[in-house]
């Protein structure tokens, strides 16, 4: 991440890369300043999404991370430190296209920790989010 954070920013001081780098470098900046259990489980989460779904942008979304397709939110981290919760949440927005004909789906997720099936989880839905 810290590599990553580095890259964005000789982007951004280049004219390269221009508003998507530096809404990464916001990002990354910003799970680089959470408490460390929060921080663990956003770079986590964040690795799990820029892999899934390449095409989603990184972007701060009320101050915490945000994954956004053409300016809409997608799916979004919130940590609990931040929010004073005993846990962080991962969510989804309307944009997400999860709405199925059963009338039930998911809209967020307490997380306390990320075990392989979570993360595969997390994978799948981000990827049928983004089709």
């Amino acid at each position: 991440m810290k590599e990553r954070a580095a890259e964005l920013k000789k982007e951004t001081t280049r004219g390269r890369g221009g508003k998507a780098a530096a809404e990464e470098l916001d990002v990354l900046s910003k799970i680089a300043q959470m408490e460390p259990s929060d921080r663990a489980l956003a770079e986590r989460i964040h690795a799990i999404v820029t892999t899934n779904a390449p095409d989603l942008s990184p972007k701060l979304w009320y101050g915490q991370p945000a994954y956004a397709r053409k300016g809409k939110v997608v799916c979004f981290f919130r940590s609990g430190n931040a929010d004073k919760e005993p846990y962080c949440t991962f969510g989804f927005t309307a944009a997400a296209n999860l709405a199925d004909d059963s009338g039930l789906w998911p809209t967020s997720f307490a997380v306390t920790q990320l075990s392989e099936q979570a993360a595969e989880n997390i994978a799948a839905l981000v990827k049928r989010a983004v089709r």
